[in-house]
């Protein structure tokens, strides 16, 4: 990690990706502009197929813009971005591995000492409540406990922007809040940048400082909400207060036009 990429933040500077389908090219972002402070938690939302990975991809490096450019740290990304992490819906732990061994694997693969190693590991794992799972398998672990250790794997390595993409799609309602609420306090401690897509949009309230609406494709930003509740957040009772309400409404409406045309978020 650079100096300057944990002095400055992420950029988006008039961003535009195409890709090419068939025998014709389909224009997947167009245009976009986007700011991320450094330590900001930022959710992006918007309809199904809109471009919303494509962004987290970029910043990656995984992907190359067809025009415009990304910053991060004040430097452009022209190759596979090792200062990010990602944590995708599907939790691609290894099943022969232990919880131990699947969050140090980063470690391993980066040479560290097995001392240094081995002192990291005990610390993430208390830090994402597994403690005592330490040597059960994935297939003995439930869904969230698997999440937890792709979280854990995924923060070990530092990385100056956690991206996210529905990492809790695929889980209950429940879970999804004991989730909600584990990354939101680890955030807190942290104050890692993190760059979250999410579907569910009670969720991107809950847990954002921004809220970004996407368009349809090729997807704009409709709108940059600022949500201004205070931390840290009770997930389980803050869709009760009317302060909570009147931003789902609001996002709601921005995207409307686009829910209209039958896209479905």
């Amino acid at each position: 990690m650079t100096l300057s990429m944990q002095r400055e933040g992420v950029r988006f500077d008039a961003v535009t990706k195409r890709f090419r389908r068939d025998d014709e090219m389909m224009t997947a972002l167009k245009g976009v502009d986007l700011d991320i402070a450094v330590g900001e938690f930022v959710c992006v939302v918007g309809p199904s197929g809109c471009g919303k990975s494509t962004l987290l991809n970029l910043l990656s490096g995984l992907m190359e813009p067809s025009s415009g450019q990304i910053l991060m740290g004040g430097e452009p990304i022209s190759r596979p971005n090792t200062s990010v992490g990602y944590m995708t819906q599907k939790d691609t732990l290894m099943p022969w591995r232990t919880v131990r061994r699947n969050i140090g694997l980063p470690l391993e693969l980066a040479r560290m000492g097995s001392g240094e190693s081995a002192k990291k590991i005990e610390s993430m794992i208390a830090t994402v409540g597994l403690t005592g799972f330490e040597e059960s398998y994935p297939s003995q672990l439930s869904g969230g406990m698997r999440k937890r250790v792709v979280l854990a794997r995924t923060l070990i390595q530092e990385p100056t922007v956690l991206l996210a993409d529905e990492p809790f799609g695929a889980l209950d309602a429940q879970l999804r809040m004991v989730l909600q609420e584990e990354l939101q306090r680890i955030w807190m401690a942290e104050h890692t940048t993190i760059l979250f897509v999410t579907h569910d949009i009670a969720e991107a309230v809950t847990l954002a400082d921004r809220v970004v609406v996407m368009s349809a494709r090729p997807a704009t930003i409709k709108l940059d909400r600022r949500i201004d509740l205070p931390r840290p957040r009770d997930v389980y009772r803050i869709n009760a207060t009317p302060e909570f309400t009147a931003l789902v409404d609001e996002l709601w409406e921005a995207l409307g036009d686009d829910i209209a045309r039958g896209e479905a978020i």
